[in-house]
């Protein structure tokens, strides 16, 4: 019998041997395989983590314990062997387990996660909590080296090094954060494991003098520590961590079971905050995901043997955006391109291959990502901050302050608007036309298909107004564009038909679906108006309110929230002119929508083409 079928839970685990745990890693990481080759993941990351997530579980006390996963993205192995290895073949499924930590799934996930940087702090104010009610709990954060270099991240580390409180932070250093990790931090760490010499020289002299008498011991160990300071230096190019408080452990092979063990089981006895810096190998066990780390970070189905998808995926906005980036640099060399640590997601890699100088990985640091692009326009460059738009929203106060307060034409390409799939509430891009279209000089464009796109790239291009926000879906439209489209003009939208029964104003991918709901009312002899609406902000006012003024109700399409949204916007325009019409929105509801596929996803908010033309015929009293 294999040996996971025997571990319902981490007090399973706890009683095997170091040779049945390494055959366990084994069964594990091909579970993982075989799952995300069916249903697409995060395959690397997970694959990397395997013995460390089996020796925290060994040693600390979960679920009392806490071990708080920061991305989460890392956190197959702990679901697999904190009682869902049964569920696995559901992860990322309608309806099965979530491919990052999940409270509602088990007592063993303490906090829903699916962005960066925010573990440490988690876990230091669950400390903190701890103490305050007398808790001798644990808390442990585990981290990424592309992680840890975020604002928060360093926030929390200084925080912590301050009121000195029993948290572990285990910095999983892969090199990798989902590209290969770049700037000072990569380098520093990269040193930091070159300076292991000096670690084990530390410890074994410090143990050393512990065995001199009591008097001498104190004496000698206060003559090191100076000592120490002045060696440290030599050897060890900094000593961030050390100077913010902690006690640094490590490096420490990631996949050395019996050392993570014995390791772990040392730092639970101490006091105070400690780092322990672990080496891992993005992709571990897996040729294809060890050779091609990055394409196999997040990853739909493919095949066990060669690690190729099963067909080439059709065209989408993201190879779009990719695509004319590269034409639009080739025609004027002001345009350079910026991406937190996603230069394949957002479909940047042909830029970065052909013009290595203009593309700026900053890491997952979307708020310096923002900031560092209002610079370049300052200096004249043309930035282009691509960025999905979950993660964009942790750079909004750089788009208000140092973006749209100096009216720098920063244009942010913001892919993933909407319902994303099977990565679930965490990645769901749906708040973004809210938040945007809400900033004062901030111009908001959502295109209806892949032409559109490339159309609204070159005019935010040539524009120098002020800056720009380009909202576009995952995937593709699956809309054949007309033979001329209209051209791009501010706040400018496009009739695509003439219909006198009702009238319709949908923004971005949306347009595309009402066009199709459109075609199935016309089959049962209810004929629409329908706009694609182009811009969220400024809004096509004339056009609108010539509408108002000929049908009674309009209806407003988007793949956002309500609140705040297209809609929104287009209802407070009406009544601020002094129209009559009625404006009826659809979009998404006042909730967090769950994982699934995303044209499954359309259907449950209503926002499917047969979906879209059911509400339609009610909204124009039509049965």
């Amino acid at each position: 019998m294999a040996l996971l079928d025997g571990v319902g839970s981490p007090a399973d685990i706890r009683r095997m041997s170091p040779g049945q745990l390494r055959e366990l890693a084994g069964e594990i990481r091909e579970l993982i395989v075989k799952t995300t080759a069916r249903n697409g993941g995060h395959t690397a990351p997970s694959l990397g983590v395997v013995e460390l997530t089996l020796a925290l579980h060994y040693v600390y006390d979960t679920p009392n314990d806490q071990i708080i996963w920061d991305v989460g993205h890392q956190c197959y192995a702990h679901k697999i062997i904190t009682g869902r290895a049964g569920r696995f073949d559901t992860l990322r499924r309608q309806g099965g387990i979530s491919g990052f930590p999940k409270k509602t799934e088990s007592e063993y996930d303490t906090l829903d996660t699916g962005h960066s940087g925010d573990s440490i702090s988690v876990a230091l104010g669950a400390a903190v909590g701890d103490r305050l009610r007398g808790s001798s709990r644990r808390s442990v954060a585990v981290i990424g080296d592309g992680s840890i270099v975020a604002g928060m991240a360093f926030e929390a580390l200084n925080n912590a090094g301050c009121l000195k409180q029993d948290v572990v932070v285990v910095l999983n250093d892969n090199e990798m954060s989902i590209a290969r990790s770049t700037g000072a931090m990569a380098g520093y760490l990269n040193r930091m494991i070159t300076g292991k010499m000096y670690n084990r020289l530390r410890g074994d002299a410090w143990n050393l003098l512990g065995l001199l008498p009591q008097d001498l011991s104190g004496k000698s160990r206060a003559a090191a520590r100076k000592l120490q300071e002045g060696l440290k230096n030599l050897v060890v190019p900094s000593i961030l961590f050390e100077e913010l408080g902690f006690r640094y452990v490590g490096p420490v092979d990631g996949h050395d079971l019996t050392l993570l063990i014995d390791t772990f089981q040392r730092v639970r006895e101490l006091r105070g905050p400690v780092l322990v810096h672990v080496v891992t190998r993005k992709g571990k066990g897996y040729g294809p995901a060890m050779r091609h780390p990055e394409v196999f970070h997040g990853t739909g189905p493919f095949d066990v043997g060669t690690g190729q998808p099963p067909s080439s995926p059709g065209p989408s906005f993201t190879a779009t955006f990719g695509a004319k980036m590269v034409e639009l640099a080739g025609k004027d060399e002001r345009v350079v391109a910026i991406t937190a640590g996603m230069c394949l997601g957002t479909g940047l890699l042909p830029f970065r291959e052909k013009f290595p100088n203009r593309l700026f990985d900053v890491g997952i640091c979307e708020q310096h990502a923002v900031a560092f692009g209002a610079g370049l326009a300052m200096a004249g460059a043309r930035p282009v901050v691509a960025v999905y738009s979950t993660f964009l929203a942790r750079g909004l106060d750089q788009v208000i302050q140092d973006v749209s307060l100096q009216k720098l034409p920063v244009i942010l390409a913001v892919d993933r608007g909407g319902l994303v799939g099977e990565d679930g509430p965490t990645h769901h891009g749906v708040f973004d036309l809210s938040y945007l279209g809400m900033v004062p000089g901030l111009v908001v464009m959502a295109p209806m298909d892949e032409v559109e796109l490339g159309a609204m790239l070159e005019f935010a291009v040539r524009y120098r107004e002020g800056p720009i926000a380009i909202r576009y879906p995952r995937g593709g439209s699956g809309v054949q564009p007309g033979p001329n489209p209209a051209p791009i003009e501010l706040g400018k939208a496009e009739v695509l038909r003439e219909g006198d029964q009702g009238c319709v104003l949908a923004v971005g991918y949306m347009s595309g679906v009402a066009a199709r709901a459109a075609d199935i009312l016309r089959s049962r002899g209810l004929n629409l108006t329908l706009v694609n609406s182009r811009f969220v902000k400024p809004l096509d006012a004339g056009l609108i309110m010539s509408l108002a003024e000929r049908f009674p109700t309009l209806v407003t399409i988007e793949e956002n929230v309500l609140a705040g949204g297209f809609g929104a916007a287009v209802n407070g325009l009406v009544e601020r002119s002094g129209g009559v019409a009625r404006v009826v929105s659809l979009g998404l509801e006042d909730r967090f929508y769950e994982q699934g596929p995303r044209s499954w996803l359309l259907d449950q908010a209503g926002l499917s083409p047969e979906k879209l033309a059911a509400r339609l015929q009610e909204c124009f009293g039509r049965k």
